[in-house]
């Protein structure tokens, strides 16, 4: 086991990944800051100032961890979706399968590429919902820790779609009709105690209403549903679809033909 070409190859596809969206950046991280302004200022000063209170604090407040984690999710599954099926598109994928690194690596690689850059996105947004809010943290190490498994959940999840794309509409897929529904549907903008009992039973079937509340409880101590219960859940998520991801990557599913 040569620990050596393993770091090096896997700083390599890391930084390959953090240099393609920071290169772009007018693209990539440009973006998402504006529309979750125009969302802040929507609704969150002109619709949040006649609703009121939600959950003993300003709707802009109760928002924000949503908003912020929003952007997390989608810049995350995003940037290794369409990076990934890049590289299959152009066939540069078949360097790194003839080259003597293991599959775990390059999965690890691209993942944590996605992360970076939702990461990357969830601090700028961060940063401007300060203009408009006074940021809490009521839990550093939760909500930190949260953030994380979350980007690297979707970024996960963006390698698998990715593998099983053939074309640049296959990509689109996902984040138009499954998760952009599931992350409104997913208490970004109200709590789920405000829906009738059926629908609040319906919610819960939602993933991603886990990872907005224990967002939400980590900065502002405020929560739907139980944060640590989500945390494993979240935590068991990664452990399949990473389990899922490299033993495509393994197979070659997508990528041989």
């Amino acid at each position: 086991m040569n620990i050596s070409l393993y770091r090096v190859a896997f700083l390599t596809i890391l930084r390959k990944e953090i240099r393609r969206f920071t290169r772009i950046w007018p693209q990539t991280l440009l973006p998402p800051a504006i529309t979750m302004t125009l969302y802040f200022v929507i609704f969150g000063s002109l619709i949040g100032s006649r609703i009121g209170e939600m959950g003993g604090f300003t709707y802009m407040q109760f928002i924000m961890p949503g908003l912020i984690m929003m952007s997390v999710i989608t810049n995350s599954y995003s940037n290794v979706v369409s990076s990934f099926f890049s590289s299959k598109f152009q066939h540069s994928i078949e360097e790194l399968l003839v080259s003597p690194v293991p599959s775990w690596v390059i999965l690890t690689g691209y993942v944590l590429g996605g992360v970076a850059r939702g990461l990357i996105v969830g601090l700028v947004v961060t940063i401007l919902a300060l203009f408009f809010t006074d940021l809490q943290v009521h839990h550093l190490g939760l909500t930190l820790l949260v953030v994380f498994l979350t980007a690297v959940l979707f970024a996960l999840g963006g390698f698998i779609n990715a593998l099983f794309a053939r074309s640049f509409d296959d990509i689109a897929i996902i984040p138009t009709f499954v998760l952009t529904p599931l992350t409104y549907l997913g208490g970004v903008f109200y709590s789920i105690h405000l829906l009738p009992d059926f629908w609040q039973g319906v919610s819960l079937l939602n993933p991603i209403l886990y990872m907005v509340n224990t967002f939400r409880y980590g900065i502002l101590g405020v929560s739907d549903i139980n944060p640590w219960a989500a945390l494993s859940a979240i935590s068991l998520f990664i452990v399949v679809f990473f389990s899922l991801a490299l033993y495509l990557l393994e197979k070659g599913r997508g990528i041989r033909h």
